[in-house]
């Protein structure tokens, strides 16, 4: 048994209407554990969990993260595995790791205000594990077809989607807003292009559209570098179908991160994201424009909500558009990808956004908070 949670202070403001924003609160951000927070190569939802807790730290918030051990932060650090699962050769099955995390976060519940999952449908008991407020950023793709039965399992659970087209299979479910990613306005400098190459930047699958990428380079007659990691279960989709185009105007780097990747996005004259999914943000995408690089990007998922077409590069339906956009390219000024970059997908948009998610959340607890402030004693055991 657990002692009973104290309604903190904060919560109790809370449900008097102040919003989270006019004083600290207690969060938990809960992270996958396949990559480090940051990670130190690829890895898109850990790297926005980062940015989420640094800055949030910042602001005055007292925030413990729920990550793998080789995590670096300001926060409290509860390590869900001593390093990341990806590159762990021990690991086989990282379901375990996750599931024994979940139980962890349930047992300190009471410790915070709010808690923030990203772990994606996997952390959606923490709603019935865990009197606290719990909030879910999808991160994923939700267009599966066996998904719709967890999320109704779990019908009142509060949802944030990371675009408007993400919502599309589940449009009934419980969202309470869409939050566009957002990186430190620090983390790249605008690039002057002048490598001479388009960049392909991300992961070697057959839906992320890398053979693609390679056709509209060639066709374009401008060299292609693919930086990208490989997992196992795509190794042999590279071996087959793209090592065969490697060399000549294609060079593959491997996987990069840091200052390596801003120096690669701020050479490039474009950035090819030839999709063939339902993207659900494409990270990538805002770290080109952050660098001034434009993106040129098939129709797909949440594509023509982050790239304005003609103004931060183009949106376009096929191969031969996309071939067409690159030979435009030069018509899209670099600094005003730079300026759109600052003013929509900056971190600091992104905390403003979910701290008024996390006002909401709690404002809807107001009755229930105020009732169990009532009910509880004196001496309720503090947490």
């Amino acid at each position: 048994m657990y002692p009973q949670r104290r309604v903190s202070a904060a919560n109790a403001s809370r449900a008097a209407g102040t919003c989270v924003a006019d004083s600290g609160v207690r969060l938990a951000q809960v992270a996958p554990l396949y990559e480090s927070v940051p990670p130190h190569l690829y890895g898109g939802t850990e790297r926005i969990v980062s940015y989420l807790t640094e800055e949030f730290l910042r602001r005055g918030h007292e925030v413990t993260l729920f990550a793998s051990g080789d995590s670096v932060t300001g926060a409290r650090l509860v390590a869900g595995a001593s390093r990341a699962l990806r590159l762990d050769p021990i690991v086989v099955d990282p379901l375990p790791y996750h599931i024994a995390q979940i139980q962890r976060v349930a047992a300190l519940a009471r410790r915070f205000d709010v808690i923030h999952n990203h772990m994606d449908y996997i952390g959606l008991p923490l709603t019935a594990l865990a009197d606290t407020p719990v909030v879910t950023t999808l991160h994923g793709r939700l267009d599966m077809a066996d998904l719709p039965i967890v999320f109704a399992a779990y019908p009142s659970a509060p949802l944030v989607s990371i675009s408007d087209a993400q919502r599309g299979p589940l449009a009934s479910a419980n969202w309470y807003a869409t939050v566009h990613h957002g990186l430190p306005v620090t983390s790249f400098a605008k690039g002057r292009g002048d490598g001479g190459y388009l960049a392909f930047l991300g992961r070697i699958s057959p839906e992320k559209g890398v053979d693609a990428a390679i056709r509209v380079a060639a066709a374009a007659g401008l060299p292609l570098k693919i930086a990208a990691k490989i997992d196992p279960v795509d190794r042999a989709y590279c071996e087959e179908t793209i090592r065969p185009l490697l060399g000549g105007h294609v060079e593959f780097l491997g996987e990069i991160g840091g200052d390596d990747k801003a120096r690669f996005l701020g050479g490039a004259r474009a950035l090819l994201f030839a999709i063939d999914w339902p993207e659900p943000f494409g990270l990538v995408m805002i770290e080109a424009l952050a660098c001034g690089t434009p993106v040129i990007a098939r129709r797909r998922g949440s594509v023509p909500e982050v790239v304005q077409d003609g103004v931060t590069g183009f949106v376009c339906d096929d191969e031969a558009s996309m071939i067409e956009a690159v030979r435009r390219v030069d018509t899209i000024d670099r600094a005003t990808c730079r300026r759109v970059f600052e003013s929509r997908f900056s971190d600091v948009r992104m905390v403003d956004d979910y701290e008024r998610v996390y006002c909401d959340v709690l404002a809807s607890r107001a009755p229930e908070l105020a009732s169990s402030t009532a009910a509880a004693p004196s001496t309720a055991a503090a947490p």
